[in-house]
């Protein structure tokens, strides 16, 4: 009984004067003092730093990720990042950008197409300003790349994507020519399109007009 007593009044005693390490954890000194931010080529640095300002008050055991993915979702160029803590007060960011295919051109509005199909807020980057133009429907257009990808088409030598109404395109080509693609069923001309340019007596048409079904009017 007396033996029984005594481990209780130790294990008291034990349980009054142990202090947890989670609260020195907590209470120690692993407050973020540097934000290094990399893997960017169109997006700044600066930018990013001072989007993410209120991190210099956490501390960096317990980051709330989520307030970090809420600030860089302002950022329509940035498609997903990776943190790195690197203790005890530095976070670094590893960012992987979006990559443009098109400038979309709606209404007065101007963004850039990512090659996920994600619209993209447009600035004035130089080594974009070649990208094809887009008029009209961004949604639309994601689809009919992708299928212009599946078929292997020369997208490099598209000029310009015009969208109608009707719910059909143009192409216009860096070489002048225009493909008039129907409404339905359009990788059929494509495919013809294709095979036609590797005919020499076709050099001197600029329109391929395919909008009557299984028919091609050159002009």
């Amino acid at each position: 009984m007396k033996k029984s007593l005594f481990g209780l009044i130790i294990l008291f005693i034990f349980l009054t004067t142990y202090t947890p390490r989670f609260n020195f954890i907590a209470n120690s000194n692993l407050y973020i003092q540097k934000i290094e931010i990399k893997n960017t080529s169109i997006v700044k640095p600066d930018k990013i730093k001072k989007k993410l300002n209120f991190l210099y008050k956490e501390n960096l055991f317990f980051l709330n990720l989520k307030d970090i993915e809420k600030n860089l979702k302002k950022e329509t160029f940035i498609e997903s990042f990776s943190i790195k803590k690197i203790y005890p007060n530095t976070l670094k960011l590893i960012i992987v950008e979006k990559k443009p295919i098109a400038i979309l051109h709606k209404k007065k509005e101007k963004f850039y197409i990512s090659d996920k199909g994600d619209l993209i807020n447009f600035i004035n980057i130089k080594i974009y300003n070649d990208l094809p133009t887009v008029f009209g429907n961004g949604e639309s257009f994601y689809s009919l790349y992708q299928d212009l990808q599946n078929i292997r088409f020369p997208i490099e030598k598209i000029k310009s994507f015009y969208f109608f109404e009707s719910n059909r395109w143009d192409l216009v080509m860096h070489d002048g020519k225009v493909i008039k693609l129907p409404i339905r069923d359009y990788l059929s001309s494509l495919k013809n399109f294709m095979l036609s340019k590797a005919n020499s007596n076709f050099n001197n048409y600029k329109i391929f007009d395919y909008r009557i079904k299984d028919q091609l009017i050159l002009n």
